[in-house]
């Protein structure tokens, strides 16, 4: 079955660690599909652009593209920045934009390793608080997908959880882990729900500073790359995997 050319859609970032992260996942998403045509375009400050790489596929002939955002909530890029660039690609190409990677059990677990990679004894999971840091959003979609994925992952175990945000809503991360101090979580974990190094991520990290344990961000985590994966199959045939297939 013809397989269509998978474009990853990252945001950009003037900071290279962003990039790279970006380029590292990909890598893996390629390891775990070889022979799936999988390329990268940035919505700004990194090359190649979205517009630039759809314009070099349809040179080369290529007709089928899955578009799918790099994201882990649907607020304004995936909503409307993405669809905007893929309003301008060449006519001859059809694309289908695929969902944000988030929310997912996937991701769930990329989280919980994150944090015991970085130091967290398993075995003290229900005496720990966790801050689920994400980037932060306008959006009141994306910010209560944030606050329900946090009370999801608090059934799983763990003392509590709670959602911080890094920009434009309110708690920042330092505030969530003061209030999990004060709530008797023995331990305070903190959880940046971010894919890639960069300016928010590195307010997270300042955030917790009085936190017990600061996970590293999901990157090119082998969950994140099966996700990327799911998600396509899902906007390649939509059919199929509706019915399991």
């Amino acid at each position: 079955m013809h397989r269509p050319v998978l474009l990853v859609i990252a945001h950009g970032s003037r900071d290279p660690r962003h990039a790279a992260t970006v380029h590292a996942l990909v890598r893996r998403v390629r390891s775990l599909r070889p022979g799936l045509r999988v390329e990268t375009g940035f919505l700004d400050f990194n090359v190649p652009s979205v517009q630039g790489v759809l314009e070099s596929l349809a040179a080369e002939g290529v007709r089928d593209v899955v578009a799918l955002p790099l994201l882990l909530t649907r607020a304004f890029h995936a909503k409307a920045d993405i669809p905007a660039v893929l309003r301008q690609a060449p006519p001859r190409l059809q694309i289908r934009q695929a969902d944000v990677l988030g929310p997912s059990p996937l991701l769930l677990h990329a989280l919980e390793r994150r944090l015991y990679e970085a130091g967290l004894d398993p075995a003290d999971k229900s005496s720990t608080g966790v801050v689920l840091a994400s980037a932060g959003s306008t959006d009141p979609e994306a910010i209560a997908v944030i606050a329900d994925i946090a009370r999801e992952w608090r059934h799983t175990g763990w003392c509590a959880v709670r959602p911080a945000f890094a920009s434009a809503s309110l708690p920042r991360t330092e505030d969530a882990v003061r209030e999990l101090r004060a709530a008797g979580c023995a331990r305070v974990a903190v959880a940046p729900y971010v894919l890639a190094p960069g300016f928010l991520p590195d307010r997270i990290a300042r955030g917790a500073a009085e936190a017990d344990v600061l996970a590293a961000v999901l990157g090119p985590d082998r969950e994140v790359a099966r996700l990327v994966l799911e998600r396509y199959d899902q906007a390649r045939l939509p059919s199929l995997t509706a019915l399991g297939a």
